[in-house]
């Protein structure tokens, strides 16, 4: 219960405590928002009590948090991680919340320590992917030396709860859209846990409902850490009153039935699905197109998903309101193979603005995949929809997977002689990797195959944590090189192109600089020397596509193209050969 004490001054009574109130006489000793540490005496209005123990309220007014995503040192983020921006949202209004991304801003531990001490923060969440655990570690282990309370969060850290605590004053463990909240009660309070759970009342873990999805105030937010545009292009660029490129993170929905033996996500969000209603998602599209607008910049979309399309039926309607509401702007989802070949769903997401789609073909071969638990995808089929894609300009982000159990030396030029059939996009390859608590690192765990079972703690980017089957562990590593080396080459980026000379130039651009950026996935681009160091070795096709932009704007492909890149093709272009 909140009692307001005039002249500005919260008085916070815990209602449990006033439950356990006993008519003494007394009066009752608490401590009210404001500054910290600050003693006050309440008299009840009507009769006093004694609480059992007087509950203290740290700050008054508001706290300082720092929400911080931290990066390893060694791989990039090409967009900001949802889970700072659905916080902060989450955040009562009198709390400040600072958002800091190690990958747009790097810091080693002495200079995150410095920051966090020059904003004189009181508390702050650190939440990282697997691949930068280890580093998040060393983080918050370098911040509660220097006093400041951690709190942790995310899949890794609800797997190993045990590990995560050795480094943290708290871990939320789960969804923690209701447990952030009442963290932030706790701790004011002076009552924080080690670990929060979401559940029922009944002890039964719970999902939070996404219908009451809170409303991220992209309007208000400082994104400029998060653009996208190199520093050194960032001048010329203002120049022509162009501020700068945001790729944002959304989510439509949560989980994923399929269970893949490698994926994290059945595990954290559950193998039903919940869905954000229509309208919240269209609004937040239409509110980042008012921004982007105002601030001479674009914004384009990646719904987080892990796949858009699960529901066909749902997509197919938030795509139509998104139409209908002209809140079109260019986007990226995760949408596997089997649901593409519905063709008015491809129509409606051309329609919808959708520019590019992920999808996890992980092999060409159906062994590998039914060892994964991946047989719903069917090779024979990758190269019609691909093809289905691209004659509406949309191309596909492919990923590959090196090193499954029937894996053979080979494999990377065997993918890449099936990938040049196909319409140009954007392959990415890697290892399998076993992710703590999945199905396939219980499964290497029995077989006594991990060579290094706590790979996370010691984060080597494309390195494996296992012993093959049929190849040994170089040879994997031997097939990744192969596969980005040739893939990303100046010489396929240009093959590449000449597959879309006939399309407008804006899908020529776009492709192009994602070519660029992708390769850097691989081949880390940090800096301002290395980013002209590929210019210069991709000057040729960098050329032809700005000679394209002056001539051919429109293309050749179809003389009704939309040439609106947010919302997409009006008509279907020639097909890709």
């Amino acid at each position: 219960m909140e009692i307001s004490g005039g002249r500005g001054v919260d008085w916070i009574i815990r209602a449990r405590d006033l439950a356990s109130c006993n008519e003494t006489g007394r009066s009752a000793l608490v401590y009210f928002k404001g500054t910290k540490g600050n003693p006050a005496l309440f008299s009840h209005p009507r009769q006093s009590h004694s609480f059992p123990a007087p509950v203290p309220l740290r700050f008054v007014n508001s706290m300082k948090i720092l929400l911080f995503n931290p990066d390893n040192g060694i791989t990039g983020n090409f967009m900001p991680h949802l889970w700072m921006f659905l916080l902060q949202a989450l955040t009562p209004k009198e709390h400040q919340v600072i958002l800091l991304d190690g990958n747009a801003i790097p810091m080693d531990d002495a200079a995150i320590v410095q920051f966090a001490r020059d904003g004189k923060f009181d508390l702050i969440g650190i939440g990282a992917m697997t691949r930068m655990i280890a580093r998040a570690y060393r983080a918050a282990d370098a911040l509660r030396a220097a006093g400041f309370t951690v709190v942790m969060g995310g899949p890794h850290v609800t797997e190993l709860p045990a590990e995560a605590l050795a480094h943290a004053d708290c871990v939320a463990l789960g969804e923690a859209d209701e447990t952030w909240p009442r963290i932030l009660i706790d701790f004011a309070g002076g009552q924080l846990k080690r670990t929060y759970t979401p559940t029922d009342v009944f002890g039964q873990e719970k999902k939070p409902d996404l219908g009451q999805y809170p409303a991220i105030p992209w309007e208000s937010i400082d994104l400029d850490q998060f653009n996208q545009i190199p520093h050194f292009l960032r001048p010329i660029l203002k120049r022509v009153h162009f501020e700068g490129f945001h790729l944002i993170p959304i989510e439509s929905g949560r989980g994923c039935p399929y269970g893949c033996e490698f994926c994290t996500v059945t595990g954290f969000f559950g193998d039903s699905i919940r869905f954000r209603t229509n309208e919240s998602v269209v609004d937040e599209m239409l509110r980042l197109k008012a921004r982007a607008k105002e601030t001479n910049g674009k914004v384009a979309i990646f719904f987080v998903d892990d796949n858009f399309a699960i529901n066909i039926k749902r997509t197919k309607s938030l795509l139509k309101a998104i139409i209908a509401a002209d809140a079109q702007l260019a986007w990226v989802g995760q949408i596997s193979a089997n649901l593409l070949r519905d063709e008015e769903l491809v129509d409606l997401i051309a329609a919808s603005g959708g520019k590019w789609v992920f999808i996890g073909m992980e092999s060409l071969d159906p062994a590998n995949l039914k060892d994964v638990n991946k047989s719903f995808n069917k090779p024979a089929e990758f190269g019609s929809v691909l093809e289905r894609l691209a004659k509406r300009n949309i191309y596909a982000i492919t990923s590959f997977i090196f090193g499954l159990d029937n894996d053979t030396p080979g494999v990377a030029a065997r993918t890449l002689d099936q990938i040049r059939d196909w319409p140009p996009g954007l392959p990415v390859f890697g290892q399998i990797t076993p992710f703590p608590s999945t199905p396939l690192y219980t499964r290497l765990e029995k077989e006594g195959r991990l060579t290094r079972p706590t790979h996370w703690l010691d984060f080597a980017p494309f390195k494996m944590a296992h012993t093959p089957l049929k190849m040994s562990e170089d040879e994997v590593h031997t097939e990744v090189q192969y596969a980005w080396t040739n893939t990303y080459s100046p010489e396929n980026t240009t093959r590449a192109m000449r597959k879309i000379e006939d399309s407008p130039a804006p899908y020529k651009i776009s492709h192009l600089v994602a070519r660029l950026a992708f390769r850097g996935i691989y081949f880390p681009q940090k800096g301002s020397l290395a980013w002209i160091k590929v210019l210069i070795e991709n000057r040729g096709v960098i050329y032809g596509v700005v000679r394209d932009s002056f001539t051919k704007w429109r293309g050749t492909a179809a003389a009704d193209v939309r040439l609106d890149f947010d919302a997409g093709a009006h008509a279907v272009a020639k097909p890709v050969n």
